[in-house]
């Protein structure tokens, strides 16, 4: 294993420290592991929380700041934060007028999350949770019941946060959470494996010449192991997952999201094969990322996700971001 690192166990902490040297709008708190926007909440704005296990960067310490999150809480790496984490960054960033959860759909943050919004409710923080479910691939994984969670959650947060940031009510914020998460579907596929700092080793084995198609973030199997072919190839059996589950048309937001170890010129070539795959009668593509924006360390690959956007969902997607990973308009 090469990686740039002094210990495995200090990974986490120490690049939390890297990020609060590297972003002094952010509030970090290194030892406890979150992350909330410098200044406190902001009173009579929802507040937008979301985490998971860390290994995924930019998501979701990256998305904080004006225009999407208030607050990330990062767990070890490919781990769940903790309940007493999501409860202190719930009430570091309450408002007054409630906090929305946004949730991938993995057992333990689902489980963990659902125990903070308790904790919190307690304490009289109204907590709405909405969950994030787009991909594709399997019905069930290794780590779910149900869909997994995957690239929409960039979606939801950005178009989320600007409507938390025009002082919509909580049951709004979560609605649009909602209607973005209905209307976007995921499918990943990985060229390596790729290994977390502890483990030492490849979390899972590929043969020079294989694979893996509908790879989770975190390494879990997809539908199956086909040969290495043309990006072209590859392409096709994505967008196909895609729009075989949701049909498309009308104008689209589309992401090829790289997962942490694949150059940009490769990216930009299978945007190139997507914007030719929905080339048909009645799609269009308006709005796209190209980039790493949820990763799996350093794995080689790619995911595709998809939305069918509305007038009001491109507005919201429009509206000025000023994050550490994602930034226009303002």
């Amino acid at each position: 294993m090469k990686k740039l690192i002094n210990a495995p166990d200090a990974v986490v902490s120490e690049a939390l420290a890297g990020v609060a040297a590297a972003h002094p709008d952010l509030a970090v708190d290194v030892e406890n592991k979150v992350i909330t926007r410098a200044g406190g909440a902001a009173q009579g704005k929802v507040g937008l929380l979301s985490g998971g296990g860390s290994g995924h960067e930019p998501l979701h310490g990256g998305f904080v700041g004006y225009g999407m999150l208030d607050a990330a809480c990062p767990g070890e790496v490919f781990t769940s934060p903790v309940p007493d984490q999501v409860l202190q960054a719930t009430k570091a960033v309450d408002g007054g007028v409630g906090v929305l959860h946004i949730v991938k759909n993995y057992t333990g943050d689902v489980l963990n999350f659902q125990m903070a919004a308790e904790l919190a409710e307690d304490e009289d923080i109204e907590v709405t949770s909405v969950v994030v479910n787009d991909d594709v691939a399997v019905e069930d994984s290794l780590y779910t019941a149900g869909r997994r969670g995957t690239g929409a959650t960039v979606f939801v947060e950005k178009i989320a946060g600007a409507l938390a940031e025009e002082g919509a009510a909580l049951s709004a914020v979560a609605a649009v959470a909602a209607e973005v998460n209905e209307r976007s579907r995921s499918f990943g596929v990985a060229l390596t494996p790729c290994t977390t700092p502890a483990a030492g080793k490849p979390g899972f084995e590929l043969g020079e010449d294989e694979i893996e198609l509908g790879i989770g973030i975190h390494g879990e199997p997809g539908r199956r192991r086909g040969p290495m072919t043309s990006a072209r190839e590859i392409v096709a059996v994505t967008v196909d997952a895609i729009t075989s589950d949701m049909p498309l048309d009308g104008d689209v937001l589309v992401m090829v999201n790289g997962m942490g170890g694949t150059p940009l010129i490769e990216l930009y070539l299978v945007f190139n094969e997507v914007a030719r795959a929905l080339s048909g009668p009645g799609v269009r593509i308006t709005r796209n990322l190209v980039g790493n924006y949820i990763t799996s360390l350093e794995m080689q690959g790619f995911s595709l996700t998809v939305c069918r956007l509305t007038d009001e969902l491109t507005r919201l997607w429009d509206a000025p971001v000023q994050t550490p990973a994602l930034r226009w308009g303002r």
